[in-house]
């Protein structure tokens, strides 16, 4: 049940840069959400975690999602944990106190002071390989290897030397990458409730289960026209994260050593679809209105932001088609550092504004 201790407040969250986090939009979500009779929350674009961080904080029986297996990793550290946080100190200190060494993370994203065009210095990328080796060596359960491979990323996202994604890399040092990669325990909080992680489509977490409100932030596709379509592929934006995770040393290809596997034939996510159908639809906006219809939820919770392919317009036909539209937020706030790169020069709108919504739907 829904602790209402914390109905009005906003609980801490953390995670690496993300483009599309939804960090300044948590008081407008768990305002929403707080006015509702809901036990039950799934997110099914779970991201960096922070929206479900904070709703298992506050007392929803969580269920997070995601096509990323960094993500799920993120997720069961916090969603499952059930220890005091001060359980995983000594796995956090054994890992902090390795000695480097050079192997295939920093062959591919270590570069030394006086080079550029690398995530990550050689110096931390030389702890990376260590600690991440040594990951796989500990006797470890789940929660306890997704604790420490979160404690692993957040410390790397915190020393890189990039825009916030894996695409590209910075012509010179950032200032953070010049710090020590330091490992510290995550902001984990002790989990009352059963919550639940999953890894994959979207369609098949809704599938014979129901919930009391389902939040959806799909990965929109950019309304630039131009755009490559890799250029929104969140497989390609992350993929440093998956082989951090998975370890598994893949083979790599492009000037930002991609994994094989974030090539766009295998990167592509229907909601990423930038193309029409034959009716003239965008095909990502009706993946988005068969969602809706397929989910068996009394609420959802829609997030959508003013750079993605549909009109306002659009979003509220496709929700009243499927029950009936009960709240519409619309937030205007500078855009973040993501949300401001620009590929080409239509990638922010023409009058420079930066609009989210939140639309908030009852199912027939």
């Amino acid at each position: 049940m829904k602790n209402t201790e914390f109905k009005n407040t906003i609980p801490q969250t953390e995670g690496i840069k993300y483009a599309g986090s939804k960090l300044k939009l948590l008081p407008y979500i768990t305002r929403i959400v707080s006015d509702l009779p809901v036990k039950s929350i799934l997110d099914g674009f779970s991201g960096s975690t922070r929206v479900s961080q904070a709703f298992a904080q506050l007392g929803y029986q969580t269920t997070a999602n995601d096509f990323s297996i960094w993500s799920e990793t993120m997720a069961k550290a916090y969603l499952l944990n059930k220890e005091n946080p001060n359980y995983y100190q000594k796995i956090i200190d054994h890992l902090n106190g390795l000695n480097g060494y050079e192997g295939w993370f920093s062959k591919n994203y270590g570069g030394k002071s006086d080079e550029y065009k690398k995530p990550f210095q050689l110096k931390n990328t030389r702890k990376l390989d260590a600690i991440r080796d040594e990951i796989d060596q500990m006797r470890l359960n789940e929660i306890e290897k997704s604790v420490a491979l979160t404690s692993l990323m957040l410390a790397l996202d915190s020393v890189d030397s990039t825009m916030g994604h894996f695409v590209a890399y910075l012509s010179e040092w950032s200032p953070r990458s010049f710090k020590e990669l330091h490992l510290k325990v995550p902001r984990l909080f002790i989990n009352q409730n059963e919550n639940s992680v999953f890894r994959g489509d979207v369609f098949d977490a809704i599938h014979g289960q129901k919930f009391d409100l389902a939040y959806f932030d799909p990965p929109y596709g950019s309304n630039n026209e131009k755009m490559p379509p890799s250029r929104v592929r969140y497989n390609s934006y992350y993929h440093i994260w998956k082989s951090v995770v998975l370890n598994d040393k893949p083979d790599l290809f492009g000037k930002a050593n991609r994994r094989e596997d974030s090539r766009d034939q295998y990167a592509t996510s229907v909601f990423e679809e930038y193309r029409k159908d034959e009716q003239g639809n965008f095909i990502a906006m009706q993946a988005i209105r068969k969602l809706i219809n397929e989910t068996n939820a009394r609420y959802i919770l829609l997030s959508y932001s003013s750079g993605g392919r549909a009109t306002k317009e659009e979003l509220y036909d496709i929700l009243n088609t499927g029950g009936r539209l009960i709240r519409a937020e619309e937030i205007d706030y500078k855009k973040n550092v993501m949300g401001s790169m620009r590929w080409t020069n239509e990638w922010v709108n023409s009058d420079g504004k930066y609009l989210e919504y939140l639309f908030l739907m009852e199912k027939n």
